[in-house]
């Protein structure tokens, strides 16, 4: 158990997203550190205010009303610290998401090692590689001097050489862009970023500083057979709260009362999955999302390793992009019943009017559902092509977003999830019932302990523990013969067929030993290569989940049947 906290401090996290600005309180309640209460206002960086200020008060607001406490003197100042009587908070956190999508080039050495660390990067950034400039590179220098100038980049990555490696190659490479930066015009200039051999920084700096803000960081390629993107990863957040701060208006305001700088919320977030990484299960690793109004951010943990992407697609602001990359049969496949798909396509493409509105009727809230579950697998698919060694395997499964914390039920969200991201194995899956993570990863650097108490309280709830084996029998074949051996020493035994959903008889917070008998050929935990097909599990909101659907899901194109099918697997649900 965690040993109390002796000297306690209030926290305050600031988290502002594209839609909403929420305020977050923690404290110590019975000596543990607590999250408390929200506070929540429409983020205010647009039209009418253009001003972030606005809405933060407007939230922090809220959350006093929530709690009978002050956070504000008589002057309208924010009480930093708190006082005697227990009013304002000792500390301020602030992450963010919002802003105009960043556009990025990225240049380095060797295609599958130099330049592959550095568009991993940019894959954590929220906005679009442009361009990429390597040895490879055909175009002449002039034609790629051309394509620099064309992207008109927010933003730089370069990378190359090893440590004590290449000299010449990176040092052209920065040469010509150089030549680039110069001729732009000094409010379009880039920040950039070197992250390549480390011999070459102040050479880099020297060449390239004069025109554009240059911010050095560890070699994410120190070795041939090493990546380090962590040291990385910390730049860049730096550099784009620099960036942020410029674009929105009252960022800045708000940094100088922060106890430490304002992070972007994915960095908040994939830093609590690292963190999670060292202390679960160090063969599987920890795997989370955030599925939000504009980005969808995955975040993959092992053994204190991270891969972090992120999509600029969402449910609110983000979903005309998405629309961008999805075919509309591809949300149809996951809606029962006869759905037109002009009326599908319709309603859609109003959300993008209207990205803060709500699904109010029973035919919305399944459409954004189903439209959730192709974001997912939008997401996934840009996880494993930036890291194509991932398994989707892990233990466990962290899930945040809006469309789970208001709009879907636990059962509900249990299945977008198993729908959209397919795991692999025995994972249980958590959900972020007050989307607490990315603030916990910006107050983890301010008061480590905090996060550690939080994510151990209920205000995460476990969904269940979903056991998904790898079997190739046809549907409707016993694969599974099963025995659930209680603690009192009751049984209850059930035979799981091929392609279906099935519920164990394993209650809420209860504890049982699940004991598989495999009947057909199959894989049930890859990763962990046990072979005792025995478990303890204890149940979460919605139980204990068998998921023998096959991976990956194959939906049939026939309306009648796909829709007997989704029929099915809600009855087996239910």
């Amino acid at each position: 158990m965690t040993q109390p906290v002796v000297e306690a401090e209030s926290v305050l996290a600031i988290d502002i997203s594209s839609a909403q600005t929420r305020a977050l309180l923690f404290d110590v309640v019975d000596g543990q550190y607590r999250f408390v209460s929200a506070g929540e206002a429409p983020t205010t960086a647009r039209a009418p205010f253009f001003h972030i200020g606005e809405g933060v008060q407007q939230a922090i607001q809220r959350l006093s009303k929530l709690t009978a406490r002050n956070f504000y003197d008589g002057t309208g100042r924010l009480i930093l610290p708190s006082d005697l009587s227990g009013n304002g908070v000792d500390q301020l956190a602030i992450t963010y998401s919002l802003g105009p999508s960043l556009r990025i080039v990225t240049a380095g050495l060797l295609e599958d090692i130099s330049l592959r660390s550095i568009n991993r990067l940019a894959a954590s950034l929220p906005g679009q590689v442009l361009d990429s400039i390597g040895l490879t590179d055909r175009r002449h220098p002039e034609e790629q001097i051309d394509a620099l100038l064309k992207a008109e980049p927010d933003l730089i990555l370069i990378a190359g050489g090893i440590d004590g490696g290449a000299n010449r190659s990176v040092a052209r490479l920065a040469e010509l862009i150089q030549f680039a930066v110069q001729i732009l015009p000094s409010e379009k200039r880039p920040e950039i970023i070197y992250a390549g051999n480390p011999d070459l920084a102040a050479r880099i700096s020297e060449t390239l500083s004069p025109y554009a803000p240059v911010s050095a960081a560890p070699n994410v390629r120190p070795a041939m057979e090493i990546e380090n993107l962590g040291p990385a990863y910390e730049k860049a957040s730096e550099v784009l709260t620099r960036i942020r701060s410029r674009q929105l208006g009252g960022l800045a305001d708000m940094a100088k009362l922060a106890t430490k700088d304002p992070i972007p919320t994915q960095y908040g977030f994939g830093r609590i999955i690292r963190f999670l990484s060292q202390i679960y299960d160090r063969a599987k690793g920890v795997f989370g999302l955030d599925l939000g109004s504009s980005t969808i951010t995955m975040a993959a943990g092992r053994q204190g390793q991270l891969c972090l992407s992120m999509v600029p697609c969402g449910l609110g602001i983000g979903l005309t992009r998405a629309l961008e990359l999805t075919d509309i049969n591809e949300v149809l496949q996951w809606l029962p019943g006869q759905h037109a798909a002009g009326d599908v396509r319709d309603y859609l493409y109003n959300k993008t009017l209207f990205p803060d509105s709500v699904p109010v009727t029973e035919e919305s809230v399944m459409i954004e559902h189903a439209m959730a579950r192709q974001l997912l697998r939008l997401g996934m698919q840009r996880l494993l092509s930036d890291w194509p060694q991932l398994t989707v395997s892990f233990e466990p499964i962290l899930a945040s977003g809006q469309v789970f914390a208001e709009r879907a039920s636990c059962w509900q969200s249990l299945q977008i999830l198993l729908d959209g991201l397919q795991p692999i194995g025995i994972t249980t899956l958590v959900l972020d019932a007050y989307d607490l993570t990315p603030a916990l990863g910006s107050l983890a650097e301010i008061n480590p302990l905090l996060p550690v108490q939080v994510i151990e309280s209920s205000a995460y709830l476990n969904l269940g523990t979903v056991i998904a084996p790898i079997c190739r029998a046809k549907p409707g074949t016993p694969i599974l013969e099963v025995r659930v051996e209680y603690e009192h020493g009751e049984e209850a035994r059930l035979e799981v067929k091929q392609g279906s959903l099935t519920v164990l008889p394993i209650r809420p917070e209860q504890a049982a030993n699940v004991h598989l008998k495999a009947l057909r050929p199959m894989q049930i935990d890859p990763l962990r290569g046990d072979q005792s097909h025995s478990y303890r599990i204890v149940g979460g909101a919605c139980g204990a989940i068998i998921d023998t659907r096959g991976r990956p899901l194959v939906m049939p194109p026939d309306p009648e049947k796909r829709t007997a099918l989704l029929q099915q697997w809600a009855a087996e649900l239910r």
